[in-house]
């Protein structure tokens, strides 16, 4: 067992996910890093947190999967300690689709990784976390979001229906269980984070391209985004942030955004903000 409280990342990539674990592991909490796949890049993110001089571990895990997430917050309980704290960092972009080109399994899965998830991991996570709050330190659960939570664009279905759903799903959560001492905060990032992990994957060769069409500050550094978190994470209980929304300097906000059909052909369809427009579109 760990004499630390426990953060659980759900969703531990070498951006977001991977950077908000080693930022509340230098804070003094015990990380916990799961993701989907890649062993050997997983046992990196843990040895750097350790080598930096924090306490972490690290799980595959396969969300999708029924009664994964369950089984895992119970071992953590069981075996590491309680958990003070999680991160839903949960992609479900699969990329620009017409209506027709969008299966129905397609569409599911995004639903189940963008909005199925994080139900599962409140449940899971939420009776305990109660508990505690009643004579000790609140609960906190972290959910990133997308510009697809606040605003749908054309081949964007599958993704924006999910991302919708999680926000609903963070106010209908903060409704019931803030009151109970669990501190559930939205973050939506609107803008393109600077993370291989996921947008690097999905724009593929287009990458490089991308970074240098942003410029110098456009794109949001996964390092300076944990810091948000990290600040959400230790707001006192008379005053908690449910939703915040970020994106560079010189990015348009997503109700202004008017997407460039130049940078959406070369950046890979509505939603990929170049210098005049706002959003990413990736969680």
């Amino acid at each position: 067992m760990s004499s630390k409280p426990v953060f659980l990342v759900i969703g531990a990539g070498a951006g977001i996910g991977g950077h908000v674990a080693a930022r509340f592991a230098a804070g003094g909490y015990h990380a916990v890093l799961a993701r989907r796949s890649d062993e050997a890049g997983l046992a990196r993110l843990v040895g750097q947190i350790e080598d930096a001089g924090g306490s972490a571990s690290g799980t595959l895990l396969n969300a999708a999967e029924d009664g994964a997430i369950e089984e895992l917050v119970e071992r953590i309980e069981r075996d590491i300690g309680p958990i003070e704290g999680a991160l839903y960092n949960l992609g479900a972009q699969i990329g620009n689709r017409a209506l027709e080109d969008t299966p129905h399994r397609t569409f599911e899965l995004g639903w189940r990784l963008g909005c199925f998830g994080l139900y599962r991991l409140a449940h899971a996570i939420f009776p305990s976390m109660v508990e505690r709050a009643k004579d000790g330190p609140h609960g906190t659960l972290l959910v990133t979001s997308a510009t697809a939570a606040v605003r749908g664009n054309a081949g964007q279905h599958s993704h924006a229906a999910a991302m919708a759903g999680r926000r609903m799903l963070c106010q209908t959560l903060n409704a019931e269980f803030a009151p109970k001492g669990i501190h559930v905060a939205h973050i939506v990032v609107d803008g393109a984070v600077n993370s291989p992990d996921t947008l690097g994957k999905l724009l593929g060769d287009k990458w490089e391209t991308f970074k240098s069409m942003k410029g110098e500050h456009g794109m949001i550094e996964p390092a300076a985004l944990a810091e948000t978190y990290w600040h959400l994470a230790q707001q006192p209980r008379n005053c908690w942030t449910h939703e915040i929304d970020l994106r560079p300097h010189n990015d348009v906000p997503w109700w202004n955004d008017n997407p460039n059909p130049q940078i959406d052909a070369t950046a890979g369809g509505k939603g990929f903000a170049g210098p005049e427009t706002g959003s990413s579109g990736i969680g």
